[in-house]
C-alpha cells in the first residue's frame, strides 16, 4: 500500500478505535432505571457499574504497558478490542443478573489497556503532531460519549419489545455496533507490526516509572483533571435543578458541558504550539476557576457557565494526554507513563463524585463542594507548571 494512503488508512483507524472508547460506559446511565426495573438491582447498587469501571482503570492501567510490550501496541490494542466486544456481548446475555457485572469488568479491563496504549501509538506514529492528534482522540472520545448517551434511550424505545430486551439491545448497539469495523480497519493497519514487535521501544520498568518525579508530575496532572471532569458530569444536572431550572433544562446545561468539552479538546493543536506548551497547562485551570467563582456567586447563570467549564475540562483532557506522549522520549516509555498516570487519575476519580457529593449533603449548600474545585484546580495549575518543562521520564542524562 502507497505510504500517503497507508497513513490515512491509520488516522480513520486511530478514530474508528476512539469512538469505541466511551459509548460501553456512558450508555448505561440513561437507562440505568430500565436496568433496575428489570433486574430488580436497586438504583443505587448500579451506579457502583461506573465505579467498578473507574476502579478497574485504575487497576489495570500499570500492567498495560507490559502487554503492549509483549505483543507490540498495535496488536496489544486490537486484543483489547476483541475483548471489549466480548464484554459487551457479555453484558447483554439476557437471564441472570450476573452476566451485567462480569460484562462491565470485561469492559473495565479492555477500555483500561486502550486508554494507555493509544497515547503510545499516537506518540509512535505521529510524533510531529502529537497535540494534534491527541485533540482529535481527546474530542472524539468526548463525542462518541455524548452521542451514546443520547441514543440509549430512543434505540431501547425504537425495539418496541419489553423493558429487558430494550435495554439490552441498546448496549450491544451502542458499545458494539461499530466494533467489527474498528476492529478490521486496525488489523488492517498494524498487521504488519508483528514482525517488528514495537522493537523501537524501550525497556522502561514499570518500577521505575513509578519512581520518576517527572512522571509523578504528569500522573498529578492527570489525576487532579480527571477529578474536576467526572464531578462535574456527575453533578451538573442536579446542581442545575438546585437552581429552579427544569430537568429539560438541567440535561441541556450537561449537553452543552459536554459541547464545549469537544471544543476545549479541537483547541489543543493550537493551544500547545511554540510557547503555548509551557504556558498552557498552568494556565489553563484559571478558565476553571472563572467557571467555578462565576458559578458560585452568579448560580442562575449556570447555563453559561457551563461553557467556560466544559471548555477547560476538554483542553485538560488533551494537555494530560499530550503531556504523556511529550514526555516520554519514545513510545514504549510514554506506554509506562500513560499506564502509571491513568492508574493514578482513574484512582482519585473514582472518589471524587462521591467526597463532592458527600461535602453537600453534610453542608447542605453547594459553595463548599465547589472550594473543593477551586483547590483541585489550583493544584492542576501548579502541577502544570512542572509537568510543562521540556524533561522527559527516565531521562538520566
Amino acid at each position: 500500500m502507497h505510504m500517503r494512503a497507508r497513513h490515512w488508512l491509520g488516522i480513520v483507524a486511530l478514530c474508528l478505535v476512539a469512538v469505541l472508547m466511551r459509548p460501553a460506559v456512558t450508555a448505561v446511565g440513561p437507562v440505568i432505571d430500565r436496568i433496575a426495573g428489570d433486574t430488580g438491582i436497586p438504583l443505587a447498587l448500579l451506579g457502583s457499574l461506573s465505579t467498578i469501571v473507574l476502579l478497574t482503570w485504575a487497576v489495570v492501567s500499570p500492567f498495560a504497558h507490559g502487554l503492549g510490550r509483549r505483543l507490540g501496541l498495535g496488536a496489544a490494542v486490537l486484543a483489547a478490542l476483541g475483548l471489549l466486544l466480548l464484554g459487551v456481548v457479555v453484558r447483554s446475555i439476557p437471564g441472570s443478573s450476573i452476566w451485567l457485572w462480569v460484562g462491565t469488568a470485561l469492559i473495565g479491563i479492555a477500555l483500561a489497556i486502550g486508554n494507555v496504549l493509544l497515547p503510545a501509538v499516537i506518540k509512535r506514529d505521529f510524533p510531529l503532531r502529537v497535540p494534534l492528534m491527541m485533540g482529535v482522540y481527546s474530542a472524539i472520545l468526548g463525542g462518541a460519549g455524548a452521542v451514546a448517551s443520547g441514543l440509549a434511550v430512543p434505540i431501547a424505545d425504537a425495539t418496541g419489545a419489553d423493558a429487558g430486551a430494550g435495554w439490552r439491545l441498546s448496549l450491544l448497539v451502542t458499545g458494539a455496533a461499530l466494533a467489527p469495523i474498528a476492529i478490521l480497519a486496525w488489523w488492517s493497519v498494524i498487521r504488519h507490526e508483528a514482525r517488528t514487535r514495537d522493537a523501537a521501544g524501550t525497556a522502561a520498568s514499570r518500577a521505575a516509572i513509578w519512581r520518576d518525579p517527572v512522571a509523578w508530575q504528569v500522573a498529578g496532572y492527570m489525576g487532579v483533571q480527571s477529578t474536576t471532569f467526572y464531578v462535574l458530569v456527575t453533578w451538573i444536572a442536579t446542581m442545575s435543578l438546585d437552581t429552579g431550572r427544569d430537568s429539560t433544562l438541567a440535561g441541556i446545561d450537561v449537553m452543552v458541558y459536554q459541547v464545549f468539552s469537544l471544543v476545549g479538546s479541537l483547541a489543543i493543536a493550537a493551544a500547545m504550539r511554540g510557547r503555548g506548551a509551557r504556558i498552557t497547562p498552568a494556565a489553563l485551570p484559571l478558565l476553571g476557576i472563572a467557571g467555578i467563582i462565576g458559578l458560585m456567586l452568579l448560580p442562575d447563570l449556570i447555563g453559561f457557565w457551563v461553557i467556560p467549564l466544559g471548555t477547560f475540562s476538554g483542553m485538560s483532557l488533551g494537555v494530560s494526554l499530550t503531556l504523556m506522549a511529550e514526555r516520554a522520549r519514545d513510545a514504549s516509555t510514554s506506554s509506562a507513563l500513560s499506564g502509571m498516570s491513568q492508574a493514578v487519575g482513574y484512582a482519585i476519580a473514582a472518589i471524587g463524585p462521591a467526597l463532592f457529593g458527600a461535602v453537600q449533603a453534610s453542608t447542605g449548600s453547594w459553595a463548599p463542594s465547589l472550594v473543593t474545585l477551586l483547590v483541585t484546580m489550583s493544584l492542576q495549575a501548579l502541577f502544570g507548571i512542572f509537568a510543562a518543562r521540556p524533561r522527559f521520564v527516565l531521562d538520566r542524562s
